[in-house]
Protein backbone atom coordinates (compact mmCIF):
# COMPACT_ATOMS: atom_id res chain seq x y z
CA UNK A 1 0.00 0.00 0.00
CA UNK A 2 1.10 3.50 -0.60
CA UNK A 3 -0.12 7.18 -0.14
CA UNK A 4 0.72 10.36 -1.50
CA UNK A 5 1.21 13.60 -0.76
CA UNK A 6 0.27 16.16 -3.83
CA UNK A 7 2.42 19.48 -4.47
CA UNK A 8 0.15 22.25 -4.93
CA UNK A 9 1.48 25.51 -5.36
CA UNK A 10 1.50 28.50 -3.07
CA UNK A 11 -1.17 31.13 -3.14
CA UNK A 12 0.43 34.92 -3.56
CA UNK A 13 1.89 35.35 -0.37
CA UNK A 14 2.05 32.24 1.02
CA UNK A 15 5.64 30.55 1.87
CA UNK A 16 6.93 28.41 -0.39
CA UNK A 17 8.19 26.07 2.10
CA UNK A 18 6.37 22.69 2.53
CA UNK A 19 5.96 20.83 5.74
CA UNK A 20 5.50 16.92 5.44
CA UNK A 21 5.19 15.21 8.49
CA UNK A 22 5.30 11.44 8.15
CA UNK A 23 2.95 10.11 11.00
CA UNK A 24 0.42 11.20 9.00
CA UNK A 25 0.87 8.72 5.95
CA UNK A 26 2.13 5.78 7.97
CA UNK A 27 6.11 7.21 7.98
CA UNK A 28 8.55 7.61 10.29
CA UNK A 29 10.40 10.43 8.38
CA UNK A 30 9.55 14.01 8.21
CA UNK A 31 10.65 16.90 6.41
CA UNK A 32 10.78 20.60 5.13
CA UNK A 33 10.78 21.18 1.60
CA UNK A 34 12.45 24.82 1.73
CA UNK A 35 12.08 27.19 -1.26
CA UNK A 36 13.58 30.32 0.57
CA UNK A 37 14.65 33.96 -0.85
CA UNK A 38 17.93 34.92 -0.24
CA UNK A 39 18.55 36.41 3.41
CA UNK A 40 15.55 34.22 4.52
CA UNK A 41 16.21 31.38 6.88
CA UNK A 42 15.31 29.27 10.25
CA UNK A 43 15.43 30.92 13.36
CA UNK A 44 17.85 29.05 16.00
CA UNK A 45 16.46 25.59 16.99
CA UNK A 46 16.76 22.39 18.51
CA UNK A 47 15.23 18.55 17.86
CA UNK A 48 15.59 15.66 20.11
CA UNK A 49 16.34 13.69 17.09
CA UNK A 50 19.21 14.67 14.09
CA UNK A 51 18.48 16.96 11.08
CA UNK A 52 20.16 16.68 7.44
CA UNK A 53 19.96 18.40 4.89
CA UNK A 54 19.87 18.26 1.42
CA UNK A 55 21.30 21.39 -1.04
CA UNK A 56 19.60 21.22 -4.18
CA UNK A 57 19.72 24.37 -5.44
CA UNK A 58 21.59 27.79 -4.19
CA UNK A 59 24.21 28.36 -1.13
CA UNK A 60 23.07 28.26 2.41
CA UNK A 61 25.22 28.93 5.70
CA UNK A 62 24.67 26.84 8.32
CA UNK A 63 25.07 27.26 11.98
CA UNK A 64 25.14 24.38 14.33
CA UNK A 65 26.59 24.85 17.67
CA UNK A 66 29.05 27.43 17.77
CA UNK A 67 30.44 26.40 13.99
CA UNK A 68 29.40 27.89 10.63
CA UNK A 69 30.02 25.99 7.49
CA UNK A 70 28.82 26.93 3.42
CA UNK A 71 27.05 24.29 1.27
CA UNK A 72 26.00 24.36 -1.80
CA UNK A 73 24.18 21.57 -4.27
CA UNK A 74 24.98 18.23 -3.57
CA UNK A 75 25.95 19.18 -0.57
CA UNK A 76 24.52 17.05 2.52
CA UNK A 77 24.78 18.41 6.26
CA UNK A 78 23.68 16.86 9.21
CA UNK A 79 23.46 18.36 12.97
CA UNK A 80 23.09 15.94 15.81
CA UNK A 81 20.14 15.37 18.26
CA UNK A 82 19.79 18.56 20.87
CA UNK A 83 22.61 20.77 19.53
CA UNK A 84 20.89 24.52 18.58
CA UNK A 85 21.51 24.97 14.65
CA UNK A 86 20.12 27.23 11.75
CA UNK A 87 20.50 27.98 8.04
CA UNK A 88 20.49 30.65 5.55
CA UNK A 89 20.16 31.72 2.36
CA UNK A 90 23.28 33.70 1.46
CA UNK A 91 23.74 33.18 -2.10
CA UNK A 92 21.66 35.87 -5.20
CA UNK A 93 19.26 33.34 -6.25
CA UNK A 94 16.42 31.19 -4.20
CA UNK A 95 17.33 28.08 -1.99
CA UNK A 96 16.08 24.96 -2.26
CA UNK A 97 16.88 22.25 0.65
CA UNK A 98 15.39 19.04 1.87
CA UNK A 99 15.18 19.03 6.10
CA UNK A 100 14.85 15.60 6.96
CA UNK A 101 13.64 14.73 10.61
CA UNK A 102 14.31 11.63 11.90
CA UNK A 103 11.34 11.36 13.62
CA UNK A 104 6.95 10.63 12.19
CA UNK A 105 6.70 14.46 13.42
CA UNK A 106 8.35 17.40 13.63
CA UNK A 107 9.35 18.79 17.01
CA UNK A 108 10.89 21.96 16.96
CA UNK A 109 11.84 24.41 19.98
CA UNK A 110 13.05 27.91 19.40
CA UNK A 111 16.16 29.10 20.82
CA UNK A 112 16.64 32.34 22.88
CA UNK A 113 19.98 33.86 21.82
Amino acid sequence: MFMVHRHQEPQAGQSRTVRFEGRDFGGQVSLFLVDAEPGRGSALHVHPYTETWVVRKGEAEFTVGGEQTRAYPGDIVVAAANIPHRFENVGDDRLEIVCIHANDTIVQELVQV
